[in-house]
């Protein structure tokens, strides 16, 4: 399966601040039309290589084969370096014209101007091929559109059977409200936890996106908090609630999402908020545990809203052939490739007509695993879902002044009130500096 990159490093906000002044004034000099230079296009990727090295050979051939005189150059960075190369490249104006970047990241560059704006640049069918909200994710909200989508993961609930039918739950909960019903009933009669959700600021965002399943909005178009609310303060309340009856392990203040598989292979938790891929590992890794799993849709808040998270391919309003950058991005995440990436790379499509495809697939297996049952769930609740958290800057700041309040609040070391306070204040004050 590919690997998601958390993005985590303190060092990528330095590398902007000491970049910043330099990106601005490169990009802005760029000219908005590029003049195109047929024949060559750059590719980079984020750490596919040598796993996919034939699915990618194959992938070229045939689009050079197709679209001559295009030359395709593939050329495959570790997660770890991407951030400073393409960074390098753009402000040294020797930026690949194809890049695959995730939302968040590329998002970063593209306030700076540094994507061509896709609106523009892509035919009306083009657009339409893909899944309306993920299309849209891709947006600064400005009208204007950064990337291609390509590959996306969503999140489903994976739970032991086991673990309910001693709770007497017949049903897995659907919703926050009912997990917490449902935690409840556990831990009295197993001594089990329910679940696992992190609030270390280094680790997932899973529990900011809850704020937003629950209705709380985080910032406006300004930037400022708005998460100081009445939905912001019945959010909080949960969780605290929750760490305070013991319903939650103690070590969600300071460990990551791994902990939480961790605990659950180990059968300590009844459920796990994961990918489906997860029943894989577990048959390796936990087999008495992945013969008692199955698999139900993401719990959601009164929003109904579920995440998904996009890897995009993004071109530099710097490349020298628009127009062969634009047909191999196409190409690359058209219908046919998407359906034949997914099978390659177990992730899922994002276009409408890949989505349809590997439903009528899975529909047509008998006597499905619990692997393929998984599947066929995130399956459907792709064409919903949603990135929760909007493309923002200082995304993980914001991550950590809410954790680290709401984590006050949890320990008894403020009241809700005043967590809320603090976090707004804290996050405002940031903005005017």
């Amino acid at each position: 399966m590919v690997s998601w990159c958390r993005w985590r490093s303190p060092r990528r906000w330095f590398l902007f601040a000491c970049l910043g002044l330099l990106l601005s004034g490169l990009i802005s000099c760029q000219s908005n039309s590029p003049q195109s230079m047929e024949g060559k296009v750059s590719f980079w990727t984020m750490q596919l290589q040598p796993k996919f090295n034939k699915y990618f050979d194959d992938l070229i051939s045939t689009f050079e084969r197709n679209n001559p005189p295009e030359q395709v150059s593939w050329v495959d960075i570790p997660w770890n370096a991407m951030e400073s190369k393409i960074l390098s490249a753009v402000s040294a104006n020797t930026a690949p014209d194809v890049v695959n970047l995730n939302p968040t990241f590329s998002s970063l560059l593209a306030s700076k101007n540094a994507w061509l704006n896709l609106e523009e640049e892509v035919s009306a069918e083009v657009k339409a091929r893909y899944l309306p909200s993920i299309w849209q994710a891709n947006s600064l909200g400005n009208g204007e559109v950064f990337g291609f989508p390509w590959y996306l993961t969503t999140r489903i609930t994976i739970y032991n059977q086991d673990l309910l039918q001693q709770a007497g739950l017949s049903t897995p909960p659907a919703t926050f409200a009912e997990l917490a019903v449902a935690a409840r009933e556990i831990k009295a009669k197993t001594g089990k936890y329910g679940f696992f959700v992190t609030f270390s600021p280094s680790d997932s965002a899973e529990a900011l996106e809850s704020l937003v399943q629950m209705g709380v909005q985080l910032v406006d178009s300004d930037g400022r908090a708005t998460f100081n609310s009445p939905a912001g303060k019945v959010a909080f309340q949960y969780w605290v609630d929750l760490y305070q009856q013991g319903l939650l392990p103690p070590e969600v203040l300071t460990e990551g999402h791994r902990r939480a598989g961790d605990l659950y292979q180990s059968g300590a938790i009844a459920f796990l908020s994961a990918g489906p891929e997860l029943l894989a590992s577990l048959e390796k890794n936990a087999p008495s545990i992945a013969k008692v799993s199955a698999a139900a849709p993401q719990i959601v808040g009164e929003t109904g809203k579920r995440n998904v998270a996009v890897m995009n391919l993004v071109i530099p309003r710097s490349t020298k052939n628009p127009t062969g950058a634009i047909k191999f991005a196409e190409f690359v995440t058209n219908t046919d490739n998407q359906f034949a990436f997914i099978k390659e790379a177990n992730v899922l499509p994002s276009t409408i007509g890949a989505v349809d495809k590997y439903r009528q697939e899975l529909a047509q297996i008998s006597n499905a695993s619990s692997l393929e049952n998984a599947r066929r769930v995130a399956l459907e609740q792709l064409p919903t879902a949603e990135v929760l958290i909007p493309p923002m800057a200082n995304l993980n700041q914001l991550k950590r002044i809410i954790y680290e309040n709401l984590g006050a609040a949890m320990v008894g070391n403020k009241t809700v009130d005043q967590a809320l306070q603090d976090a707004e204040q804290v996050w405002n004050d940031n903005l005017k500096g």
